[in-house]
Parts: C-alpha cells; structure tokens; sequence
C-alpha cells in the first residue's frame, strides 16, 4: 500500500529532518515511534501529501507523492489527523463536520448528513454534537479530529501524535478507537508514547534523528531488553554502575527500582520480562548504527 524509497528532507538552512528512509506499510494498524524530534512528523506531512520530498520517493496505492497528479490522487484516499488541528470554535461538532465534508468533496447533502451522523455516533459525540466546539474537552476534540479525518471513507488514515495532552482515560478510548478503524482501513499511528501503540499495532518502525533505527513486529522490539531486565529493592541511594532506571515503586522496606543493564553484585536483583517499553528504551541507548 505504501512503499517509501531512500527517503530524506532537507529543510532551509540545511536542517537534516530525514536521511534514506525505506519502509512498506501494509493493511492494519502500523506504529511509529520515536521521540520528540526523530523526524516522524516530517514523514507523515510527506504522506499526507502536505510536504514535498528532497531525495527519495513515495508511493501511496500506487501514486507518486512526487507529482501533483498523483498527490491528489492519494489525498482522495486518506484521511489525516495532524497534532494540531485547526478549529473554528464557534461552530458546533455536527457543523464543523459539515463544512470538512464539503472541502472534502462530499458535496451531496443527504451522503454528507448520513456519514457525519454516522461518524458522531462512532466517536460517541452524537449526544454533544450541537455544542460549540470552543466547550469541549481535549478529548473530544481528538474525537472531532477523528471523525473529520474519516470523512469520505478513506483508505488510509494518518494519525499524528492523538494522545497528548489527554488524560489516562481519554487516551485508552481514543488507543481503542482506532483500534476499531484499522479494521476497515490502514492505520498509521505516530506516537513518541510507547505505550500508545503497545497493544494495538502489529507492525511498527522506530525513528531517531531522521532514520529509521527498527523495523519488526512488537514482540521482536521487546526481545531487545531480553536478559537486560531487573528489579531492585533499595533503601537508601538509587542504583549506579550504569544501570538505567526505567520506574520506581515505593514499598513498605524501600524502593523498588526496575532498572536495565546488568546490575553488579552489589545488588539482589530480580530478573523480570522486559516490556515493550524496556525494549525501546534498551534500543534507543544501544543503537549505534541505524538500520531500516
């Protein structure tokens, strides 16, 4: 479905956002995770059809991203949720969606009704939806921004950092539906928060400082950490001699630190199963050499 070629963009000034990225993406949910300044925002406007390339190519349903033709081709496909959206805030949900529909080209007025009712009903918004945007939580405007990205049936939705800013349990509903959408369409989900795609995605890639670093199934980024994992129970100084300290957990004789690396006889460390969280950790610290 989406087939990327020796990819790099290059900004004015010469800033280096992405350097020979090579990725296919097929059906289902795909995650791609990095931190804040890998690069993965660059990747997903190039996409979506908002960024021209520098070197490289991409292809999405067989268009060429590097035309005007084939841009708009694709962008008929997709569907795309930025981090920021633009609201108008004095419009109401069920308004808002109407005005998207209608730049989307749904332009018959009795479609564009039935998919935005249909859509306010997926997103569990049809009981708010006359509110004026500029009342609801930030929550529900990731709800909105969904439902709009959605319009017109794409086959192909980019989602770009949805969670932040949500609190925990906005951020499983929202992890739950899209979960729902790759059912009926690929998803692509960018996300610096592990934990957002730990449980939905079963293909996903890891970016740093412009390259992809990894490339596999979950299970094989938590294979990384395998043997490096261990939990540690202190009462005074937290653990040195290079450990890293993944979390802590306050217990009634100490601390509990869940640490990686390979704790020294000092310590009476417990071996744990890493979680896909240890593997990314463990990668992002120990990969010297990127490897698509």
């Amino acid at each position: 479905m989406i087939e990327i070629h020796n990819l790099s963009k290059t900004y004015a000034g010469g800033v280096q956002a992405l350097t020979g990225i090579d990725l296919k993406i097929e059906s289902g949910m795909f995650g791609l995770v990095g931190p804040n300044g890998a690069g993965k925002t660059s990747l997903m406007r190039i996409l979506a059809g908002l960024l021209r390339v520098s070197s490289g190519s991409v292809s999405v349903f067989g268009q060429d991203m590097g035309t005007a033709a084939g841009k708009q081709t694709a962008k008929a496909l997709l569907g795309y949720l930025p981090q920021e959206l633009g609201f108008y805030p004095t419009l109401s949900a069920r308004e808002f969606l109407d005005y998207m529909a209608i730049l989307k080209g749904v332009t018959d007025k009795r479609l564009r009704q039935t998919q935005i009712e249909q859509l306010l009903e997926e997103v569990r918004l049809t009981d708010v939806a006359d509110r004026r945007l500029k009342t609801f939580s930030g929550g529900m405007k990731r709800r909105v921004g969904i439902a709009q990205a959605l319009l017109g049936n794409p086959k192909l939705l980019i989602v770009d950092e949805p969670t932040v800013g949500l609190d925990p349990e906005e951020r499983v509903r929202f992890r739950n539906l899209l979960s729902g959408m790759a059912k009926r369409c690929t998803v692509i989900l960018s996300t610096h928060i592990v934990e957002d795609i730990s449980h939905s995605c079963n293909d996903l890639a890891v970016m740093s400082k412009g390259r992809v670093i990894f490339r596999g199934a979950p299970a094989e980024l938590v294979q990384q950490a395998r043997g490096n994992v261990f939990t540690v129970l202190l009462r005074d100084e937290p653990p040195d001699g290079g450990l890293s300290v993944v979390s802590t957990l306050q217990m009634t004789d100490g601390v509990q630190y869940r640490v990686l690396g390979k704790p020294d006889g000092r310590y009476e460390a417990k071996p744990i199963e890493p979680s896909l969280e240890d593997g990314y950790i463990w990668l992002m610290q120990h990969a010297a050499q990127p490897t698509s």
